[in-house]
């Protein structure tokens, strides 16, 4: 059986998806949510945060602050505003990783604890996971 390669990735997507639903309570069932805020200055995008809601928690995809804007504080008023959000719609966690040579001392000052790392990858770097619980 030969599919491409997109729909056989989006049948064993839904495949998990279902079982997992089977295995949940409806109250832990909150829909799947994608959400995004950005900075823009004269027009031009100086910073962004992304991140998907589900299971009662969100799940930081990416923050990402312009090369020449970083040390004016968007990056923690992008992070604060989707935490904000992520408590509005009930969630009560928030996770992500970083790498190394990214932000982990970022995460670490705004209050998340590491909760699990991966030495040596990619080679020479280390992946940090991050968990921030909400009240």
């Amino acid at each position: 059986m030969i599919q491409r390669q997109d729909e056989a990735r989006e049948m064993i997507r839904k495949k998990v998806v279902d079982y997992n639903g089977e295995q949940l309570s409806d109250q832990v069932k909150t829909p799947l949510e994608k959400v995004a805020f950005v900075i823009e200055e004269e027009g031009e995008l100086v910073g962004g945060i992304s991140g998907t809601m589900f299971w009662q928690h969100l799940h930081l995809d990416f923050l990402w602050v312009a090369e020449n804007k970083r040390g004016n504080q968007y990056g923690k008023k992008l992070l604060k505003k989707i935490e904000n959000l992520a408590e509005k719609k009930a969630c009560n966690l928030i996770l992500l990783d970083s790498f190394s040579f990214q932000a982990p001392g970022f995460y670490l000052r705004q209050g998340y604890e590491i909760c699990g790392k991966v030495d040596n990858h990619p080679e020479g770097h280390t992946q940090y996971f991050f968990q921030k619980r909400l009240t």
